[in-house]
């Protein structure tokens, strides 16, 4: 971290059901990458349906329908980002589809681009849009060379009804 002294507070809220996520190993991947990217935070991230997506996209940016992620900047710098991204989970599964990637590494993307805008960086132009996919694909691979031994490291396993097993006598 930069040595400013204040704290990092990250804020993960799962408030869809359409994927389970561990919400732990989120939060530690999102560390990782602060503390890579040299970064102290106050940030929230909110994982939604994409009905409360299309909520917020059409009453903060009057766009209709769902997107995969929206961040608001409450007022980053330089050595601190500062603000909340939301994130729809159905929309990197859908997404993840027409890449052939997985949903979890659609998750873990939407949370580099949320950052990567509170840091400054926008897409709106075709020039800057490249400049950040770049940047975006650069942490996506960092991210994944780190933790390459989770190979889901964001889906909450499926428990299974325990069945009696059957034994043998000695």
């Amino acid at each position: 971290m930069t040595g400013s002294g204040a704290a990092t507070v990250i804020l993960l809220r799962n408030r869809q059901k359409d994927r389970p996520l561990r919400v732990r190993a989120l939060r530690q991947i999102t560390l990782d990458l602060l503390e890579a990217m040299g970064l102290e935070a106050e940030v929230g991230f909110h994982f939604v349906s994409p009905r409360e997506m299309a909520r917020v996209n059409w009453r903060f940016l009057q766009h209709e329908g769902s997107t995969d992620v929206i961040t608001f900047d409450h007022g980053s710098t330089p050595e601190r980002v500062y603000g909340e991204c939301f994130i729809s989970v159905a929309d990197a599964v859908d997404q993840a589809q027409a890449f052939r990637t997985t949903w979890t590494e659609e998750v873990i993307r939407y949370v580099i681009h949320g950052l990567l805008h509170l840091r400054g960086y926008d897409d709106l132009e075709p020039v800057l849009r490249r400049s950040m996919k770049r940047e975006e694909n650069r942490w996506v691979r960092w991210v994944d060379g780190r933790h390459h031994e989770l190979e889901r490291p964001l889906a909450t396993p499926v428990r299974s009804a325990s069945r009696p097993r059957a034994t043998t006598a000695p």
